[in-house]
């Protein structure tokens, strides 16, 4: 039977820096095998949580947990359990790779007679087999990188938190860290902290966003556009005479009361005219939005797209209306 208890557990945490509440009674968990991605603006609070989770700061107040230890009360132990990799990984450029991750294994107490096998795994699963035998001074960004992930999992500990993974990564490195977390999902628990929106909802489960210290969004990427943008998006292509085009808002509105018009594109030279449209209602309308539209006869439809927001979009939206709230406040 698996263990019921969250891999990480954060409950009204605090950090203050002279006066400045960095972390604001912020609270979430994560799963055990979850992937968690961590999004803010730069100063949001991201990297402060990360290294209260980690044991390297304390929090002023509140409660953190891995694998139902607290942090603050067993941070030796917690950080057994822990593979983290900061923004600016400190990396000794004097070693070479694999002497590096050799030392980094004794550090995290793997017996020896797994250590051999485990180091040739990981280099492996990072792509670092050719450059083993390097002095890490003389490797690229990306390839430090990869070393830091290396580090990371070479202990497979049950959490792993990872600050920016693939900052500094080519398109090519990124799939290679896209490829390791999917090998990692349901192994590990993970938080991803990351400005590349999109590599967060290609291999993230959940997402948090946080601004100014506090939560604003947690939830599935699909459940966030629900919540925080609301309205359902269409494209519509089609060509109607002058009468028909009038006569389109109302025939929208026996469709979904909220659903409207919201942008009209140039008309193209074969006639047909693109319209944006907007819903409160979040439901599916494709499929009543054609049948209407054919049974009134006076429409020729060429497409019709659902438009997916971005998660990029949700997280502007989100930050957004944490600053609105905030500005509210300060009248």
């Amino acid at each position: 039977m698996s263990d019921p208890t969250p891999a990480i557990e954060v409950r009204d945490l605090v950090k203050t820096y002279a006066g400045v509440t960095a972390v604001n009674e912020v609270s979430f968990t994560v799963a055990r095998g979850e992937v968690l991605g961590f999004l803010g603006p730069n100063g949001a609070g991201k990297s402060t949580t990360m290294r209260i989770l980690t044991g390297c700061m304390p929090a002023t107040s509140g409660h953190a947990a891995i694998c139902g230890r607290s942090v603050a009360a067993h941070a030796d132990e917690v950080r057994r359990l822990i593979g983290y990799m900061p923004e600016n990984n400190p990396l000794p450029e004097d070693m070479r790779v694999s002497e590096y991750l050799h030392y980094r294994g004794r550090l995290k107490e793997i017996p020896r007679r797994a250590l051999g096998p485990r180091l040739d795994e990981v280099l492996e699963l990072c792509d670092l087999k050719r450059v083993r035998h390097r002095i890490i001074g003389t490797l690229s960004k990306g390839y430090r990188q990869r070393v830091g992930l290396a580090e990371c999992v070479l202990a497979e500990p049950p959490v792993i938190i990872m600050d920016e993974p693939t900052i500094g990564l080519d398109p090519h490195q990124i799939l290679i860290v896209r490829d390791l977390i999917a090998s990692l999902r349901g192994r590990m628990a993970m938080i991803i902290s990351s400005h590349i929106l999109p590599e967060i909802e290609v291999t993230c489960d959940r997402v948090l966003i946080i601004n100014q210290g506090r939560v604003v969004a947690q939830g599935a990427p699909a459940q966030l556009r629900r919540e925080v943008l609301g309205a359902a998006r269409y494209e519509l292509e089609l060509a109607a005479g002058a009468a028909g085009l009038a006569a389109l808002p109302a025939l929208l509105a026996t469709v979904e009361p909220t659903l409207q018009i919201v942008a009209t594109g140039a008309p193209a030279e074969d006639g047909f005219g693109q319209f944006r449209l907007a819903a409160t209602n979040p439901v599916e309308l494709g499929e009543p939005l054609l049948r209407a539209l054919a049974a009134d006869g006076r429409f020729r439809v060429r497409a019709l797209n659902r438009l997916q927001p971005s998660l990029e979009e949700v997280f502007l939206a989100a930050t957004k209306r944490s600053w609105d709230t905030v500005d509210r406040k300060i009248a």
